[in-house]
């Protein structure tokens, strides 16, 4: 049973807003990367502040204490930055999802798309017992495909996705809509 969150006392709303826009001024913009026209945000200054790290990791776990989770899923690489974290927040395992060749026991894959083309995701066949609840773990959503490639993961090993986490999300792209109708929690929005 999941125990509903207090609402903010109006002193606390304040102090939150003023935490987000400090994670927000962490992060660098960096214009025409990688490509013409698209501005690349850059998350590495966050990670390399103490402050700003343990922030980031509090707001995308809180939502999510007190939940049920068995297991934080991550994809590769930023998936694991935060997901191991977010695992040790909330005392419970971690698991990788990773390009093809990298994890060493049997495996399950999953196509996704791409700007321009597609790509391959692969968890480890017994990383998952049916019926464990799942939290999904990334930096970012911006399409979505990483993440629909992870749920889709999770489904044929008979897991249970209790949400999805995401320190940044990039509004106009539609990634939320393609994750629909799982919730997904993202602490900054562009």
């Amino acid at each position: 049973m999941t125990t509903p969150t207090p609402p903010l006392t109006p002193d606390a709303q304040g102090i939150e807003i003023t935490m987000l826009k400090q994670l927000k001024s962490l992060i660098r913009d960096i214009p025409d990367f990688p490509s013409e026209g698209i501005v690349f945000r850059d998350i590495t200054p966050l990670m390399a502040d103490p402050a700003g790290l343990a922030m980031a990791v509090e707001f995308m776990a809180n939502p999510f204490r007190n939940t049920g989770i068995d297991v934080v899923l991550g994809a590769e690489s930023r998936g694991f930055i935060f997901g191991t974290a977010i695992a040790r927040a909330m005392n419970v395992g971690f698991v990788p999802v990773r390009k093809p060749g990298k994890l060493p026991a049997d495996t399950i894959s999953q196509d996704y798309e791409l700007e321009y083309g597609t790509d391959t995701l692969q968890i480890h066949a017994d990383a998952i017992k049916p019926g464990q609840r799942v939290l999904i773990v990334d930096d970012l959503i911006a399409t979505g495909g990483t993440l629909v490639a992870c749920l889709d993961l999770v489904k044929r090993l008979g897991g249970d996705v209790v949400g999805i986490s995401v320190l940044v999300e990039l509004d106009a792209l539609g990634g939320r809509d393609k994750v629909a109708p799982h919730s997904v929690h993202s602490v900054l929005t562009y």
